[in-house]
């Protein structure tokens, strides 16, 4: 049996350089799909690591390993299509828009927006469905105001990821504390909010600002898509149903897949008795998504969209993303680098600037949020102990270097589906999704400047206390 061949630190980083130049050229100054250029650069790290003694059999193993952790978020995609398609067609979506036109100033639209997808993220602790659902409400009725695109997603982008640092009910939330060793959820909660709030806050300003220097949208064209929404759709605030029952869902502690499926199936036969479309009907729609065929073409692109077909192009990103990123972990390219930076810690601004560093390194390498916050923890974690820090300091690092960051990965899982989702390049919405730049950047500094304050004898003492009980038991 041929013995596995790990490569050298060096070998690992003209790998990581040759990788990004390759993406990077071809990605955005040759314009290409995604998918080619990590395709063609998988194609080369394949032979590559064969070149370099791993078998055939261990690279498969290795692309199996990395498509694993994105099998989940692949399904969980598709129920989105099933979902947007659904409220669609139900009238779900119309009805929360003609309430926010008829509700929206234009110059507190970007704050709204910001606020609002703040405030439905802690509820429902998903990035993936605040984005999913209220992004797509809000994007339509930005298109009808006139208001910047690309505002409007980071607004959405940055109140969506914020409510999934908050809430105790979100899935990243819950894998940085038990990566970081956290007892209690609440604990890390409290100590992320010391960069989120501060973060938020800057975030909603500059948002409040930018809606005030917005031109004003053209009322008499608001009142025309009004109009025209309320005359294709049954707008009532009995369409809310659906909405009210994701969020008990979601309260409940249901998983996201049955969430987002009872959300579809509850819109679904809605439709059903108000419109009594055919079953036929109802399957094209939530595999090919909704079109609506009215004479207005505006109002027609507005709520058109959703099903299964719609997320096919995110999956397939997606899969060869994880493929890519399998095959960077099996040769070790990962492990190479990181550990490379474990070396150059001894100050608690020194750690966390290298653990984030390391998990915003394979964010970019992988592509994948999981995989950004279970390796970085479990890699850094034991110097995080031996430095006598609180671990909920290191799960703030993995949940903002690691859940945070994959939004701004143009090829990462978060970054592809809010592509997708709202419409936009991931190079328009990136930029402006400030929240998720100033999280990172105001952990780090916070880091540096308190630091000191992190450490704490609170294992020592606990480890003490449980030899004293053993004794006197």
């Amino acid at each position: 049996m041929k013995k596995e061949s790990r490569l050298t630190f060096w070998e690992s980083l003209i790998i990581m350089l040759v990788m990004f130049g390759l993406l990077g050229t071809m990605m955005i100054k040759l314009k290409m799909t995604p998918q080619i250029p990590i395709l063609l650069t998988f194609t080369l790290l394949l032979f590559y690591g064969k070149f370099r003694g791993f078998s055939w059999n261990e690279l498969q193993q290795g692309i199996i390993d990395g498509v694993k952790p994105g099998i989940i978020p692949m399904i969980i995609f598709i129920m989105i299509g099933v979902l947007v398609a659904a409220w669609l067609m139900s009238g779900v979506i119309p009805t929360i828009m003609v309430y926010g036109l008829e509700l929206l100033n234009a110059r507190f639209f970007l704050f709204t927006v910001f606020v609002s997808c703040c405030l439905v993220g802690v509820i429902v602790g998903s990035s993936f469905t605040t984005i999913s659902t209220l992004g797509i409400v809000f994007m339509g009725i930005g298109h009808v105001m006139d208001i910047n695109v690309a505002l409007t997603a980071g607004s959405i982008v940055s109140g969506a990821l914020f409510g999934n640092n908050m809430s105790p009910l979100s899935g990243t939330t819950n894998l940085s504390t038990g990566i970081a060793g956290v007892d209690n959820v609440f604990d890390h909660i409290k100590t992320i909010s010391h960069t989120a709030l501060p973060s938020a806050i800057i975030a909603a300003i500059i948002f409040l600002v930018a809606g005030h220097t917005g031109a004003n949208p053209n009322m008499s064209s608001v009142h025309h898509i009004i109009n025209a929404l309320q005359s294709n759709f049954f707008v009532s605030p009995w369409m809310l149903i659906p909405i009210a029952v994701l969020i008990i869902c979601a309260v409940m502690q249901v998983p996201a897949i049955p969430t987002l499926l009872s959300g579809s199936i509850v819109a679904i036969v809605m439709h059903v008795f108000i419109d009594h479309p055919s079953f036929s009907t109802i399957s094209n729609r939530i595999m090919l998504g909704y079109k609506l065929n009215s004479p207005d073409k505006k109002i027609n692109a507005i709520v058109s969209g959703g099903g299964v077909s719609s997320m096919l192009d995110s999956i397939s990103l997606i899969l060869v993303a994880l493929t890519l990123g399998g095959v960077l972990l099996k040769l070790g390219v990962v492990d190479n680098l990181i550990g490379k930076l474990k070396e150059q810690v001894n100050t608690p601004g020194k750690l966390i600037l290298t653990s984030i560093i390391s998990a915003i390194g394979v964010n970019f390498l992988v592509g994948e949020q999981y995989i950004s916050i279970i390796l970085p923890g479990t890699t850094f974690r034991k110097n995080f102990e031996e430095q006598h820090i609180n671990p909920e300091y290191l799960s703030r690092v993995l949940a903002t270097g690691g859940a945070d960051i994959n939004a701004l990965v143009p090829w990462g899982v978060s970054g592809i589906f809010i592509s997708g989702i709202l419409g936009v390049s991931p190079l328009v919405f990136i930029p402006f999704a400030f929240y998720v730049w100033l999280n990172p950047l105001l952990t780090v500094i916070f880091g540096f400047v308190f630091g000191k304050n992190y450490k704490t004898d609170s294992l020592a003492s606990r480890n003490a206390a449980e030899n004293v009980a053993k004794e006197l038991d």
